[in-house]
């Protein structure tokens, strides 16, 4: 289920509505009576960062599958015939099962994942066992789903199924449900005295956790999906995030409970968490599950699955900042992949190559949202070219930008042989080049490359290698290094040789090379390295560590010149540093570089640059 239909009223469409992500957070936000949109990030994370409690078995790579939701959300034409999310039943489970199994299992895609309704009439009527337990319903699942779970597992693929955070408000009846294998306990021995909710829609009584019969209820679930044979749990309307912030709105401690549940199950079940979760609580994420959604819902809610605008370009922003805490055992889930249909897609071929780029390189889970029966020949090709999935499924970091993100970005990661994979990615509105300069991957000279979707060895390049990219296009190579390493010069943003103008000042930062940084880059603030010596004259990609709890631009000039307006990725929080590189035009001898924030703008912190030597 996602973020913005699950709970809604029949007819109602409380959709994320075209445009950005800020807009479908505030409509959310009002929705729910918030004063605040988006709440503020904090500093620091619940609990010290730990390793992953799940065995990584379950999570050692990315999965790969498909999930129901992005076709139930649809108004695609014929896909919901008997109204909103009808698409959900199990003769449609058993046709994509079918279809998966022929067409895709031996590329590595094995999970069948059920979302949201598989326990409401066509109505949306919820249904629920004399425990309180979510039960199919009879018409959508005849034959129940432990049932749907074995003839998905008789096709060697594994089931996954879908519950949203906390209890159900139907399943309260006045507090006197019985918990199942729970003697004495009630609903009404589960939640807080006052019905306090919680989950993204508010949907739900929160769990007292200090009441030892909630972890009893969540115990029973999880047995139930268990018993079915269930592999894969997606946990829905989670926070901190799903747009919600407060203690009501907190479900580190359900999240916690599901986890002891599923090693007390006997059965090995993939936890996924959603959606938008709050990076500041990364630690228990990784702590408790196999993966976190860290954006809203990639589906338009219109005619099609998806558009670029809603809200497949929102990614770019958003990934970076994610990038290191993704590992076996946990993965950044950047939604579903729906690049497989064409027209229904909803976006051009350019596109779709690009949508598919982005979740390889991030590693993020490759499950599609498409009809698998009726994958066209471009979308067959872009989900089974087989050296793009071994890209996401190899146990490299994944790829993060390595350059500033602006429209026109590069991004990369080393591979174990010492290769690089580098992704090319336009992402304005009208055709232009995009350059990879061998000098952001840490060398210079002659490297190999192959260009990976058309499978092809393109020869020696020797510094870079350009293309021209269409609108929202991109291209995917992978880079062999042939020249030499470079080495660096660097310059602390807090050296006394340098002026800071209007706000900037020098605070601490523990996170910092030199345990400092230079701040306050707004309102016409600027920082100026000065003496920056280079040997020869030309175009050098200045290495900039920085550190921004939200992505900002910045105004970066040479020797008193014009000025280049650079986008900085939002990095973790404000006390994490991120590096890219900018192209910054210097002269033989001693230079000066400036970064500045505009009279009206915010600037990142900067740690220091280094300028290669």
């Amino acid at each position: 289920m996602r973020s913005s239909s699950y709970f809604t009223l029949p007819g109602r469409r409380t959709g994320r509505p075209p445009g950005r992500r800020l807009r479908a957070a505030l409509v959310l936000a009002l929705a729910a009576g918030l004063t605040t949109a988006v709440p503020a990030a904090q500093a620091e994370t619940t609990t010290p960062e730990t390793t992953t409690a799940a065995a990584t078995t379950v999570a050692a790579k990315p999965f790969m599958g498909w999930t129901s939701w992005s076709m139930q959300s649809s108004k695609y034409p014929g896909l919901n015939p008997k109204g909103d999310y009808s698409y959900l039943s199990e003769e449609n489970i058993t046709k994509q099962t079918d279809a998966l199994a022929s067409k895709l299992k031996k590329y590595g895609y094995e999970y069948i994942n059920i979302d949201a309704g598989w326990w409401m009439d066509w109505k949306w009527t919820p249904q629920f066992d004399e425990y309180g337990r979510q039960k199919a319903d009879a018409e959508r699942f005849p034959s129940g789903m432990k049932a749907v779970a074995d003839r998905i597992h008789s096709k060697g693929l594994k089931a996954g199924i879908y519950l949203p955070v906390g209890l159900q408000k139907e399943a309260y009846n006045n507090g006197e449900t019985p918990i199942h294998n729970a003697p004495g306990c009630t609903t009404a021995d589960i939640v807080y005295s006052d019905l306090r909710v919680t989950n993204g829609w508010d949907s739900s009584y929160k769990l007292d956790f200090e009441r030892p019969c909630a972890q009893k209820y969540i115990d029973s679930q999880a047995q139930m999906f268990a018993d079915w044979g269930y592999d894969y749990l997606k946990l829905d309307g989670v926070g901190p995030g799903s747009f919600k912030s407060g203690d009501q709105y907190n479900n580190v401690a359900d999240v916690a409970a599901w986890n002891k549940a599923i090693a007390a199950s006997g059965r090995p079940i993939h936890l996924e968490i959603s959606w938008s979760l709050d990076i500041a609580y990364v630690a228990d994420w990784k702590k408790y599950t196999n993966g976190w959604r860290i954006d809203t819902d990639v589906e338009c809610y219109c005619n099609t699955l998806v558009t670029w605008e809603n809200s497949v370009d929102d990614r770019f922003d958003d990934a970076p900042k994610w990038t290191d805490f993704a590992g076996p055992g946990g993965w950044n889930d950047l939604d579903s992949l729906n690049v497989g249909n064409g027209e229904m897609d909803g976006i051009n071929k350019a596109e779709r190559q690009t949508y598919a780029t982005l979740w390889a390189i991030a590693k993020s889970p490759l499950y599609l949202g498409d009809d698998v029966t009726k994958l066209d020949s471009y979308g067959l090709s872009l989900l089974t070219n087989r050296e793009v999935i071994a890209i996401n499924q190899n146990n490299a970091r994944p790829a993060e930008p390595v350059t500033a993100s602006n429209p026109q970005q590069v991004w990369a990661a080393q591979n174990p042989d010492g290769s690089y994979t580098v992704a090319l990615f336009n992402l304005a509105d009208a055709p232009a080049q995009v350059t990879a300069d061998w000098s952001t991957l840490g060398f210079t000279g002659k490297a190999s490359v192959r260009d990976v979707w058309n499978k092809e060895n393109l020869g020696t390049y020797t510094d870079k290698v350009t293309q021209a990219l269409p609108a929202h296009g991109s291209r995917l190579f992978t880079v062999t290094p042939r020249g030499t390493a470079l080495s660096y010069t660097a310059t602390e943003a807090e050296s006394p040789a340098n002026t800071l103008g209007g706000n900037a000042s020098i605070a601490d930062c523990s996170a910092c090379s030199g345990g400092k940084k230079t701040g306050n880059l707004y309102g016409g603030g600027k920082l100026t390295f000065n003496d920056i010596t280079v040997a020869r004259a030309g175009t050098y990609q200045i290495k900039v560590s920085y550190i921004s709890g939200d992505p900002r631009p910045a105004l970066v000039s040479a020797n008193g010149g014009g000025a280049t307006s650079h986008q900085f990725a939002a990095t973790a929080n404000w006390g994490t540093v991120n590096t890219v590189h900018v192209p910054v035009k210097l002269k033989a001898g001693a230079n000066t570089i400036t970064f500045d924030s505009g009279s009206d703008g915010y600037a990142p912190d900067i740690d220091r640059i280094e300028v290669q030597k």
